[in-house]
């Protein structure tokens, strides 16, 4: 289960551009919403930030000459150039692809300059290591000012408060005696200034009508219980149950020695093991949003977080062979077939029928051969879509508002 965090009001503004690896689509409202995904990676996106004891490599940032900290341990940074996505954004979320050796961490900030050409502070969106071993991959609570505030991975502007403009910034860190260095390939975020709303027009089928892809299926409720000091199984790792099925559709994941710290006879030790390396200690969960695109990325692929228009723009990836990670939000009536409702879930949409109804492996069941779903595409389109939904006991609560997660080669 995921929060959902569009339970305030969000601007409502224009147009969309995306770096994922799709062409946008225009909206399905046109004017509705506006959507930026902007990433550096690469060393000649690198060389245009700014370096304090790290280097730009053909593998990626490292450090070089880090200062040392009170503790001993020795970092160094990097600060992107200010970025500006063209309108006056009230929500970013941070994504980023490393690799971080034992011994070895990041953290990731972001600032921004407001509409009244203020700037604000630097937020902290994620300490992350793909191992436990060395810190505890946590965000941080209690972050808020007259500016923003830190929803454990998305900065939200206040009230009357427009983020025309950000930059990142990730230190790299090692502890005291190491000599291994954290290796960040890619840095980026999606920004976005979505509109309030309960339900959204129905996209015409497209291009991925008739494609479905044969992407593994793991449930979630065979764990129920297990490992809580993960988040305990059950409805708390659709997450990573659905970050996994993509990661092991591209042909990564962990090897055997990896899974050695699991009994020889658990079922589908995979997903157990995604839980535990993508667990926010300070959220107390598995799913942090990033922290799932991170974790797919430690195999080599290349993993984000941001929204969508529309399954129409959806559509394209499918036809070009990517299965897309969606957060959905729903009451039981509000989704025929599933059997449930949820206040914040992850599945994973596979394909189309030939009608355009949505192909998903949905987690939530309790065995793998009853993951596979077909969802009305009138209904899956709102609940995905929707940034407001009513709730079991009559309150409203927020919505997803197209969040996914892109993970591809």
């Amino acid at each position: 289960m995921r929060r959902s965090l569009l339970s305030f009001a969000l601007a409502a503004v224009t147009v969309a551009a995306t770096l994922a690896p799709a062409a946008s689509a225009s909206a399905t409202e046109p004017g509705a919403e506006e959507i930026d995904y902007h990433e550096w990676s690469g060393v000649s996106a690198f060389h245009r930030g700014e370096a304090d004891g790290v280097r730009a490599t053909a593998a990626g940032l490292r450090l070089t000459r880090p200062s040392r900290a009170d503790d001993g341990s020795e970092y160094g940074t990097w600060t992107s150039p200010w970025y500006t996505p063209g309108f006056d954004a009230s929500e970013l979320i941070a994504s980023w692809n490393a690799d971080t050796p034992d011994g070895t961490w990041i953290t990731v900030e972001a600032s921004a300059r407001t509409g009244g050409g203020e700037l604000t502070a630097w937020y902290v969106l994620g300490r992350w290591s793909f191992g436990d071993g060395d810190i505890e991959r946590t965000t941080v609570a209690g972050q808020r000012d007259e500016h923003a505030a830190v929803y454990v991975d998305t900065l939200a502007a206040a009230d009357g408060v427009a983020l025309q403009s950000y930059r990142l910034r990730v230190t790299l860190h090692r502890a005291e005696l190491s000599r291994a260095t954290p290796t960040v390939r890619a840095l980026g975020a999606m920004t976005s200034a979505v509109p309030e709303r309960f339900t959204v027009p129905t996209s015409e089928p497209g291009v991925a009508s008739g494609i479905e892809l044969a992407v593994p299926r793991y449930a979630q409720n065979l764990h129920t219980g297990n490992y809580p000091e993960y988040g305990g199984g059950g409805q708390n790792w659709c997450s990573p149950t659905s970050t996994e099925m993509v990661v092991e559709y591209w042909g990564r994941g962990p090897d055997a020695a990896e899974l050695s710290w699991l009994p020889g006879d658990y079922p589908d030790p995979t997903v157990a093991h995604a839980a535990r390396h993508t667990y926010d200690y300070s959220y107390e969960g598995t799913g942090n949003w990033p922290f799932n695109t991170a974790y797919a990325a430690h195999y080599g692929l290349r993993g984000h977080v941001t929204r969508l228009h529309s399954l129409a723009e959806l559509e394209r990836y499918i036809a070009r062979g990517i299965p897309v990670v969606t957060s959905v939000s729903f009451l039981e009536k509000e989704l025929d077939g599933a059997g449930y409702g949820t206040n914040g879930h992850l599945m994973v949409v596979i394909g189309f029928t030939p009608e355009g109804d949505v192909i998903v492996n949905d987690p939530a069941s309790d065995s793998n051969d009853g993951v596979r779903n077909v969802y009305r595409r009138d209904q899956f389109e709102t609940v995905w879509q929707r940034t407001k939904r009513h709730t079991a006991s009559g309150g409203v609560a927020g919505g997803p508002g197209g969040i996914v997660y892109v993970i591809r080669p």
